[in-house]
């Protein structure tokens, strides 16, 4: 059953939804691992490209102290998170980059002064999957699954930065891309809001929340993932298959497998694995990370309509902008 929304939940979705205007001042954040100047400078000429007044966080370009992989402390990523969400002069938020963090940086989160706060876009992929499905839990309004500003993902791919730059500006439909090798690997057809994310991150999640049980209840999930081998993915889908995420659920779109191993391993897994849900099962849309993948919304309000038949492919239901 796909949960009604009150007017409220509307107009908040709306809100995190919008376009973006001409001269919107959009916060740059690095929640999780840090991002070189040069790539952050770029990450900026190409927003300022379409119109846009890119602004740093406070602690953008900090290190961790003890950790390299993260870019600065967890206060700091959390303040400048907070702070990009809550401040009415910014517009948006684009998170640079992922590499591992997020997750260190929820329980850091001022809730009441989030919640309070008027929604807003925030775009951004992998790591950052902890905040969408923090987002959407919490405070309920939906995000922006979409290729970061500060990578080679974006940078060096012409269609990733036209697919984002149409769900920034709102020019044009918001498309799920599907390829050649997209197929149905178990029939049917679903409709139900979108949430999901990149596999390792919502697994991880489990520790930090545990109340997975029917979190993906009348939803359709996407799952994806890069750099993992054909065991750590099974036990990751163990993992949230017994921690009972999956209860409930009425379709999975599965995404891009970067580095993970054959595309024929993963998949017969993921057949394997997904067929006891009993709900229908499409492979390959072009969703997560590498060149050419979409730019898309998930979290409340997000509606989508999975068709797993001959032409397999996930469209949404017109949503607020």
């Amino acid at each position: 059953m796909i949960r009604k929304l009150n007017g409220m939940t509307i107009e908040r979705a709306a809100e995190a939804l919008r376009k973006l205007e001409p001269g919107a001042r959009c916060a740059l954040i690095s929640p999780s691992g840090p991002a070189g100047e040069l790539m952050i400078a770029a990450g900026e000429r190409l927003l300022r490209s379409w119109g846009l007044e890119p602004v740093r966080a406070p602690h953008l370009s900090e290190v961790h102290p003890r950790a390299n992989y993260l870019a600065g402390t967890d206060e700091h990523r959390a303040a400048d998170l907070t702070w990009a969400w809550t401040d009415p002069d910014v517009d948006a938020i684009f998170c640079v980059r992922g590499g591992y963090g997020a997750i260190r940086v929820i329980d850091h989160l001022d809730f009441d002064a989030l919640a309070a706060a008027r929604p807003k876009p925030m775009f951004g992929s992998s790591d950052i999957t902890v905040l969408h499905d923090y987002w959407q839990q919490r405070l309920g309004v939906p995000t922006w699954f979409a290729p970061m500003i500060a990578t080679p993902d974006l940078q060096d791919s012409s269609d990733n930065i036209e697919a984002l730059r149409r769900a920034a500006l709102g020019d044009g439909p918001c498309e799920l891309a599907s390829d050649s090798f997209t197929r149905t690997l178990l029939p049917g057809s679903a409709r139900g809001e979108l949430t999901g994310g990149n596999l390792s991150l919502l697994a991880m999640s489990t520790g930090s929340d545990p109340a997975m049980q029917g979190r993906a209840d009348g939803r359709i999930v996407f799952l994806e993932d890069v750099h993992e081998s054909p065991y750590r993915i099974d036990a990751l889908m163990q993992l949230l298959l017994r921690s009972g995420y999956f209860d409930g659920a009425v379709g999975v779109a599965l995404g891009m497998w970067v580095d993970c191993g054959p595309g024929y391993e993963i998949r017969a897994l993921m057949h394997e694995l997904l067929e006891p849900l009993g709900v229908p099962v499409v492979w390959g849309m072009r969703l997560g990370h590498g060149p050419r993948v979409s730019s898309f919304p998930i979290g409340r309000g997000v509606v989508a309509r999975l068709s797993a038949d001959e032409h397999p492919r996930l469209e949404f239901d017109p949503f607020p902008r």
